[in-house]
């Protein structure tokens, strides 16, 4: 199968189309799965819950790898046609534009419903600024999570690998919360989403230096509240020139953000989209990773 003939229509499909449907989306098979799983196990101690949660993670990357194979059994042209939507459904390029898009408004409230749609902090009660700030940090984090990462790790090992990545993010983002019921339930998970990440999440921030040089490595250097999710965090706030601030958790400095500064981050979400696009085009092109092609 020519990997790279995948690649290109299933970027084409991700920017004249956007989503798939929830109903046939593997990302959403994937989040039912774990809830069912998660469901049906009564919290009964620390060391039973991890293991049972390392049980539902391992189920669902199976059933990832499962579905990554299904393309190498049917024929012409059938599995060209699911290795395009299934690469399509493992990264989001134009529907995070569309929902960061959506939080830029005069309208505080309307601002607010937008912004909880894409963040898990509860906005109710966060002033315009930070409002502002959790929109570009939603874009900068997901940046690396749902387009630099998937394709990171298909470029590495095929259509698998873009499959298993979210479906462990998925986990992540299901399961991963430091709390009573997931603290055991969810490490499993969240580590592991942790180890996926770490060469990603300082890739992303690699791809923001053409446009913020210097000043990129100097919030580089602050970002150290995080493992991962705050490095290309800081990487935009250096590129824009805000601050960005989680309250309790993380600050990088600069001036208040506005909706221009949620424009101009769209802006350079896309430069660097069409960086690590290129790159992985060529790589591909180049059959860099022959042996680990699908």
């Amino acid at each position: 199968m020519d990997v790279l003939m995948v690649f290109l229509l299933a970027l084409l499909w991700d920017l004249l189309l956007g989503e798939s449907p929830a109903l046939v989306h593997p990302v959403v098979w994937f989040g039912k799965l774990a809830g069912f799983l998660d469901s049906g196990w009564k919290r009964r101690g620390h060391s039973p819950d991890f293991l049972a949660g390392a049980l539902v993670a391992i189920i669902v990357i199976i059933f990832a790898l499962a579905l990554s194979f299904l393309p190498f059994c049917l024929p012409l042209p059938l599995n060209y046609a699911l290795a395009v939507y299934l690469l399509k459904s493992s990264f989001a390029i134009r529907s995070l534009h569309e929902h960061v898009a959506r939080t830029v408004t005069e309208d505080i409230e309307e601002k607010r419903k937008a912004v909880s749609m894409i963040v898990s902090r509860n906005t109710e009660n966060l002033d315009e600024g930070h409002l502002n700030s959790a929109s570009i940090e939603s874009l900068a984090e997901n940046l690396n999570d749902s387009v630099i990462a998937p394709l990171f790790y298909f470029l590495l090992f095929g259509l698998p690998g873009a499959l298993v990545y979210r479906a462990v993010n998925t986990l992540d983002a299901m399961l991963g919360y430091r709390n009573e019921r997931y603290e055991f339930f969810g490490k499993f998970s969240a580590r592991l989403d942790d180890i996926l990440n770490f060469i990603p999440a300082r890739l992303t921030v690699l791809l923001y230096l053409p446009l913020g040089g210097r000043k990129v490595l100097q919030h580089y250097r602050l970002a150290r509240f995080k493992l991962n999710s705050d490095k290309p965090i800081a990487a935009m706030s250096a590129v824009i020139g805000v601050w960005l601030e989680k309250p309790g958790v993380y600050r990088f400095p600069g001036r208040e953000p506005t909706n221009e500064d949620i424009m101009r981050a769209l802006k350079v979400y896309w430069l660097v989209v069409a960086e690590w696009v290129i790159i992985v085009a060529l790589l591909l092109a180049k059959e860099v990773f022959p042996c680990l092609s699908p």
